[in-house]
Order: structure tokens, then sequence, then C-alpha cells
């Protein structure tokens, strides 16, 4: 700009000495070298001009920062936007924002952040800026913070019948019992505590826990140390777990008979299931049988199956010094099952036969662990004795088997029908 001044005044000049006729060339001159010094100023420019330069480089490097921003913030919405229509199986309109947010962002999916939603109840944003450590401590100030005494929670739309949250606390609490029960349905609670901040409060509550361990363990669950909480305690201490069942498979051959003509001699292939079905009072059902567990898993719901050959007793949990927890077993046939046996047994008699003289038990130990994504699921055998009683000396003779890989290890599969039903609050 100012070379294109300077020209069109030395064309003014220049002019009107055409016309006078009379010009020094001495003036000229001088002007001409301003104007070539002035010309190479601006085609090599000072460390001034060279630092407005820098300026505004880094102004157009803000700028073009600002935009990319921008539209990874609306590519961002445009995302979470197509996350909600397809979690509410909108799909086509999910796709749509899906396409519109990568058209913006290509990699827009591997720049947001799922750990942390904004709060829809626009809550403290400072609290919101890192990870909440007690998210129980935070719910209790958000719910204090809406409404000066705590409510476990509010419709979300109105309603014309009694809504859930005009019941009292206690009341409420005590549905929550109900919803354990007393077979410690303890992942129905996690499930529960998802519904709201105040049903997560009530979930997080120490009197629950405290029973469920105690339901659990006994008195030996008086202390709560090294555990921060009961919850952790029930979540962490080794423990048998009750809304399943425990199956362990053996399979074997064996040779068979040889044939009459004796040319061939069959071979059989064995298979059979033991079963163990533990509840929370200490309770304990084990059963051997060919029978898939597809047909006799369903019959092991109740303690009180009519399933053959099943026996019954107790158990207890023992933890040694090597930090190794146990399970100790105990358990003998029914009643009812001895006197139908001796029943059957006294049609074939021409004489009534004496009472049985002998009790059976069996006592077994299981040492407990985990095993991949589960807590507590694995039972490996470590011991294995008949216990026979003669009650006319009070004699006990027992035998113990030999642990070998007809033994083998118990494995715990879930069973949603276990807990389907609440019968008895915790």
């Amino acid at each position: 700009m100012f070379a294109e001044s300077v020209i069109n005044s030395l064309g003014i000049v220049e002019d009107q000495d055409g016309e006078n006729g009379s010009t020094d060339d001495a003036n000229l001159h001088v002007e001409l070298n301003v104007f070539r010094a002035q010309w190479m100023s601006e085609l090599k420019p000072n460390s001034a001009s060279n630092g407005g330069n820098r300026g505004l480089s880094s102004r157009a490097a803000d700028l073009k920062r600002k935009q990319e921003l921008a539209r990874e913030e609306k590519a961002r919405e445009l995302f979470l936007k197509a996350v909600e229509e397809e979690e509410n199986g909108a799909v086509y309109e999910a796709i749509k924002y899906y396409r519109r947010a990568m058209q913006i962002v290509p990699d827009i999916e591997f720049k947001i952040n799922y750990s942390r939603s904004p709060d829809p109840d626009g809550g403290n944003e400072n609290d919101m800026d890192g990870e909440i450590e007690d998210l129980l401590a935070y719910f209790h100030q958000q719910l204090t913070l809406q409404d000066n005494s705590l409510k476990i929670c509010v419709p979300e739309v109105d309603m014309a019948q009694m809504h859930i949250s005009a019941l009292p606390p206690e009341v409420l609490m005590y549905i929550f019992r109900w919803v354990v029960s007393r077979d410690l349905d303890l992942r129905a609670l996690e499930q529960l505590s998802l519904v709201c901040r105040g049903f997560y409060i009530c979930a997080r509550d120490p009197e629950i826990w405290r029973s469920a361990c105690l339901r659990a363990w006994g008195r030996s669950c008086t202390k709560l140390v090294p555990y921060n909480s009961w919850r952790e305690m029930f979540l962490e201490r080794p423990r048998v777990r009750f809304d399943g069942v425990y199956i362990s498979k053996t399979a074997y051959i064996r040779q068979g008979e040889e044939s009459l003509d004796g040319f061939y001699r069959a071979w059989h292939q064995v298979e059979y299931y033991r079963y163990l079905r533990f509840f929370p009072d200490g309770q304990v059902m084990m059963l051997t049988t060919p029978e898939d567990p597809l047909v006799t898993v369903p019959r092991l719901r109740s303690r009180n199956t009519r399933v053959e050959s099943i026996m019954c007793g107790h158990y207890r949990l023992s933890q040694d010094t090597d930090n190794q927890t146990k399970v100790f077993v105990v358990v003998s046939k029914r009643k009812e099952e001895k006197v139908a046996e001796y029943q059957r047994i006294s049609r074939f008699c021409r004489r009534n036969p004496a009472a049985p003289e002998t009790e059976h038990s069996f006592h077994v130990g299981l040492q407990l662990s985990s095993g991949g994504r589960q807590s507590f699921n694995k039972l490996n055998w470590i011991h294995h004795s008949c216990h026979i009683t003669y009650r006319s000396t009070g004699e006990t003779v027992v035998t113990a088997f030999d642990l070998d890989q007809m033994y083998a290890s118990f494995y715990f599969a879930r069973v949603k029908s276990y807990t389907a039903f609440s019968e008895r609050p915790l």
C-alpha cells in the first residue's frame, strides 16, 4: 500500500515536470532514493514487523483452534443424541445422527469421555470436575440441597395414583429387606439401587449388609476389621454362594463283559453329576445322579424337594492360618427315605426284619477358591469319608476314600429361579 502511494505521488510529480518543463534532478533523485529504501524495507521486514507477523499467525492459530473445538462440541452433541436414540430403539434416527457427527469429526467416538456425564439436575459443577470418591455422601448432599428434609425420591411426572415416594423411609427399608429376602439376593438389591439416588442410599444402608453378613457367617463376623464396611465384607470375604448350585461332572470309561462267542469285549462310557446346594441358614443338599443339570437343577430349588437319593445335612466355613477358606459338609439320607427303604425290604421277608441298627453319614471337605470373573465359584475336594455308627454299641467306623480323578471339582452355576420369589424378608 505504501509503495503504491509513493508511485502515484511520483507520477504526479512527473506530470507537473512535463507541464512546467523545469524540475530539479536532485529532488527527483532524493525521492527515488526514499522510495527504494521504503520498498526494500517491505521486502526485508525488521524485527518489529516479524513480531507483528507472529501476532497475526498466533491469532490465526487461536481462531483455528476455537473452530476445531466448536466442531468437536457439535459432533459430540450429535453423537450423544445418536446414543440416546439407539437406546430408545430408534435405530434409523440414530444412524442419521451418527453419520452427521462423523462427517464433522471422523474420530469423535474416541474423543468422548463416557466415564462422567453432565448432571441433569444442574448440580454444583465444582463437585463434578473430578471423580466423585464418595458417591453416597454426594447423593446425600444433592438430596439435601433440593429440599430441607431428606426425601428418598420424587415422581418424574404428575401421577393420579399414590407414588412410592409417599411411603415413610422405614416402610421403604422394610421393602428392601423383602427384596434381599432370607436367601440373600444381594444382586437384586444392587439392581434396585440403580433406579434413583434415593434408592441408591437405601441400598447402601449398613444394617441391611450387616444382617446379610450375620446370616452368611454367623457369630464369626462380629468385627468389621479389616474391612471398611459391611458391604465390603460381604463382597470380598470368601463364602459359599446361595443363588445357584455347585456342579461336578465325572466321566470315565470302564471295560464291560466279554461276549458269549469271545470275539469282542464292550467298553462303556459312564457320566454322572454331583450337586451341592447351600442355604444361608447352614443347611446343604447333596445329590449324585446321572441326570442332566437341565432336569435336576430346577428340582433343587426348595429344601423340601422330593428327589430320591438326595442327602441333606449342614455345613460350616473354616479359615485356617494359611488364609485358605474350607467348607466342611456332613450329609445323610432323610429319615423318611430310610423308613420307606425299610418297608420295601419287609415286603420280601416272611418275618419282619429288625430295625436298622446302623446310621450312615458322609463327611466332605472342600476348599473354596475363585476362578475366572466370578468369585468363590470353585470347590476342590480335600476329604471324603463315610461314618457308620452302630446303635447297639455306639461305635463309629470311619472309612476314608482316596481322592483320585473320580473327584472332579465343583463349579458354581447361577440359577435365576432360585431367587425369583421372596418368601421371607431378611
